[in-house]
């Protein structure tokens, strides 16, 4: 199933994205006799079960017409709107790697000899990654109440100007369970999604030094970005076999793979069930792939930009960034 939150009439309910367009789970349920409880909304039919999903599926197997809305009459939403917990991780510690070098290498470069001054803080250790991140599934937690959807429009906030996008993605769990095996670690997967985990990195940089995480770099409205679909993994086959795009005004940026991943998110499923109770509907992310952000290329985005992060068998999760009151066109 390739799952959405769309918005028609005035209200936001689940659906599913089919080749007519927009399939209205509720709408299709009433009309089909069957109830309608787990179509209240996406976190409801995740919750559901085994049951619910069965009877999404048979829903959309028969895609009745009268239900069916025109992908046009229709906004997508995020997914899921508003996760019950949303983990970012460092999963592509490939990415991590490139970036700590990355910083190094920026912090040197004013200094009459460049290179030595790269070599010394090297050396410090602090620029290297540490073995707990090769141990264990590292995260920080985002805000679950700042998501944002597929062709939402991403306000910068004023007190940045340093723009940039990661291109992950992410797992989205269910059902819940505590002290998940790892053989039954799959199991626990609901589905996938687009992941753009946006960064403010001129305030972002600055505050990691107290180590703590990121902060207001990434905290701001519409900063995680979730979509345009959760994609069921029957339709994905082999999750970690998916090419990773990332484009800028139509331009490729980045691009990679979803196999470079070191830990996977079952890994990350086992981890987080240990001892307590891993809900259905938490959004797992995975961290950025290799060359997957602007500052591990050395470019920046710039108001008015369109970037659009795409995934093999996902989709295409796309966004403008504005500035407040600023309209298209003008300068910020």
């Amino acid at each position: 199933m390739k799952l959405v939150t769309f918005e028609a009439g005035g209200s936001s309910r689940p659906g599913a994205l089919i080749d007519e367009g927009v399939l209205d789970l509720g709408a299709a349920a009433a009309i089909a006799g069957a109830p309608t409880a787990a179509f209240a909304s996406m976190q409801s039919l995740i919750e559901s079960g085994p049951h619910g999903w069965d009877t999404a599926r048979s829903l959309i197997a028969r895609a009745d017409g009268d239900a069916v809305l025109a992908r046009a009459g229709v906004t997508l939403l995020a997914p899921l709107p508003r996760p019950v917990r949303l983990r970012d991780c460092s999963l592509f510690l490939q990415h991590m790697e490139a970036a700590l070098d990355k910083m190094a290498r920026m912090l040197a470069e004013d200094e009459m000899d460049a290179e030595a001054a790269y070599e010394a803080l090297k050396a410090t250790g602090k620029y290297s990654l540490k073995p707990i991140f090769y141990e264990r599934c590292l995260y920080y937690n985002a805000d679950h109440n700042s998501v944002s959807g597929p062709e939402a429009d991403i306000v910068w906030p004023s007190y940045s100007d340093w723009i940039d996008y990661e291109l992950e993605w992410a797992c989205i769990v269910g059902p819940s369970g505590r002290d998940i095996a790892a053989r039954e670690a799959s199991n626990h997967v609901f589905g996938f999604t687009i992941f753009n985990d946006w960064s403010a990195r001129d305030v972002q940089i600055p505050i990691m030094d107290g180590m703590l995480g990121p902060g207001e770099g990434k905290d701001f409205p519409g900063g995680f970005g979730l979509g345009p679909c959760i994609v069921t993994p029957d339709e994905i086959g082999d999750p970690y076999a998916l090419a990773m795009t990332a484009r800028v005004n139509g331009e490729q940026w980045s691009c990679g793979t979803t196999g470079t991943m070191h830990h996977r998110f079952e890994d990350a499923i086992v981890q987080f069930s240990r001892e307590k109770v891993l809900h259905a509907g938490e959004v797992i992310g995975s961290g950025t792939v290799l060359g997957g952000c602007g500052f591990e290329l050395g470019r920046k985005l710039a108001i008015g930009d369109v970037v659009e992060l795409e995934i093999e068998k996902i989709g295409v999760l796309r966004n403008r960034v504005v500035r407040a009151g600023v309209r298209e066109g003008q300068v910020a």
